[in-house]
């Protein structure tokens, strides 16, 4: 048999060989930093929307970001923190606790912010966040508490509750949605009904968060700009920045007649939001004293195979498209 030209074989030898390269395996450490990475990822994301904010008070004449603390600082505590809220949370479950935290303030005094960090590494199955909707009708008919009380915790749980019953006493006495005698009834029936939870075994603390008048104009301004957040202000939001002085007066009476022992009150200053986001989670950890929860290490259990098994392909048509 004749043999084939050596310059063929070359040829045919380059071709084959001309497939991409193929990329080796990241090691396990590779993999782990990924994964960690990932994690860190998800609140640099909430951060890196901040500083967009913060970019666009630029446009303001006049007006430039105020000192806040480090970003290194504010990044190492804050997953310092997250990590004891970690702890508190199995001491929560482990010991049966029932926690309220009320987060009370102005619009956009930065209550949001601060629950996403607290809620950010927890379980949504023990710690849960209640933002009540404007009350139905029907709701409106019953006892004031009452629809609040059906999302007070069970044992082993916290709740989180992004405003509360003091809608009474701010934003609905303020716009005009309950009458003044509503009100007064209000302001006798709350260190009753909160004297009463704590007595069933709650633990209730409550945070207002305190910005100034500039602060607050300085917010609703950038929502006003940004796209991404102009669904935050609503009508009710714009109508509050004429009523800062009402708003004002019914927070001092609010902060003066529900300041009780069992349940007092805490100003969280929240013009820098970095600041007020540390050291309402630092102030939270040190309400209920905690211990570290022992538990076992977990094994996981050897991979079982069957050999008769062969998994059934999937359809190209059903996949999302890589993209990215």
């Amino acid at each position: 048999m004749a043999r084939k030209p050596a310059g063929k074989a070359t040829k045919t030898t380059t071709a084959a060989t001309r497939k991409k390269p193929v990329k080796a395996a990241p090691t396990m450490r590779q993999r782990i930093e990924a994964e960690m990475l990932d994690g860190f990822d998800e609140e640099l994301e909430l951060e890196i929307d901040d500083d967009r904010l913060d970019a666009l008070t630029n446009e303001f004449a006049g007006h430039s970001p105020a000192d806040t603390v480090d970003r290194r600082i504010y990044f190492k505590e804050l997953f310092r923190l997250q990590g004891e809220l970690v702890k508190l949370q199995s001491w929560v479950q482990h010991q049966g606790l029932k926690v309220v935290v009320v987060f009370e303030g102005r619009d956009s005094a930065g209550k949001g912010g601060v629950i996403k960090r607290i809620t950010q590494r927890l379980n949504p199955r023990i710690c849960r966040v209640a933002a009540l909707p404007a009350p139905s009708l029907r709701e409106r008919s019953q006892w004031y508490f009452q629809r609040y009380v059906s999302h007070l915790p069970a044992a082993g749980e916290i709740v989180l509750f992004d405003r509360s019953w003091y809608n009474r006493a701010g934003v609905e006495r303020v716009m005009g949605f309950c009458t003044e005698a509503e009100v007064e009834e209000f302001f006798r029936s709350v260190p009753e009904f909160e004297r009463m939870l704590v007595r069933s075994g709650i633990v209730l603390i409550k945070y207002w968060f305190s910005i100034t008048d500039d602060e607050q104009q300085l917010r609703f301004m950038m929502r006003i700009n940004d796209p991404l957040k102009q669904w935050k202000l609503s009508p009710m939001d714009v109508q509050s920045r004429a009523r800062w002085e009402n708003y004002t007066k019914a927070k001092e009476e609010m902060l003066e007649r529900t300041h009780i022992a069992e349940a007092p009150w805490h100003v969280v200053q929240a013009v820098d939001k970095k600041k007020a986001r540390l050291n309402c989670i630092a102030h939270l950890l040190d309400q209920i004293p905690y211990e570290e929860v022992p538990s076992e290490r977990v094994v996981l259990p050897p991979r079982i195979h069957h050999p008769d098994y062969h998994r059934t392909p999937i359809p190209e048509e059903m996949y999302v498209p890589e993209r990215y």
